[in-house]
């Protein structure tokens, strides 16, 4: 039923969405993280999309929603500043800062907020939908 896919599409977009939040979340608390386990500054986290498709005996149909295929690393350079006082100074004295930009990550959430209640929209009218083919089922 054409019901049921909205929803599972509208669920797998719920879901990528969250999954990008938390990602911002996080880039965000490391935005002045200069030391990591791995060595060096935080590097930012960026989902990557894919969309899902179902496949149907005619071939693939495009019906299946979104998921996250990875979190991959944001390959832009640390920001440097001039900061000889800082433990993680280099001999020059400069630190390398994460290549988290504020700006970015602030538009980034209103994007993906927008979109979460987007699709959550999508998830609450087909749920009337469906609820009111019920009411004339029982007529």
């Amino acid at each position: 039923m054409k019901i049921f896919e909205s929803m599972e599409v509208a669920g797998s977009a719920l879901t990528a969405h969250r999954l990008w939040m938390d990602s911002i979340s996080s880039n965000l608390a490391n935005i002045n993280t200069t030391r990591t386990l791995d060595g060096g500054p935080y590097k930012r986290k960026v989902p990557l999309f894919a969309e899902m498709l179902d496949k149907t005996i005619g071939g693939y149909e495009d019906i299946g929603g979104v998921r996250v295929v990875e979190i991959a690393e944001d390959p832009t350079p640390p920001r440097l500043a001039y900061q000889p006082e800082h433990p993680d100074a280099d001999p020059n004295g400069y630190v390398s800062f994460p290549n988290v930009n504020l700006v970015r990550e602030m538009t980034d959430m209103l994007v993906a907020s927008r979109a979460y209640e987007a699709n959550l929209s999508v998830v609450e009218n087909a749920k009337t939908m469906w609820n009111g083919a019920l009411e004339i089922i029982r007529g």
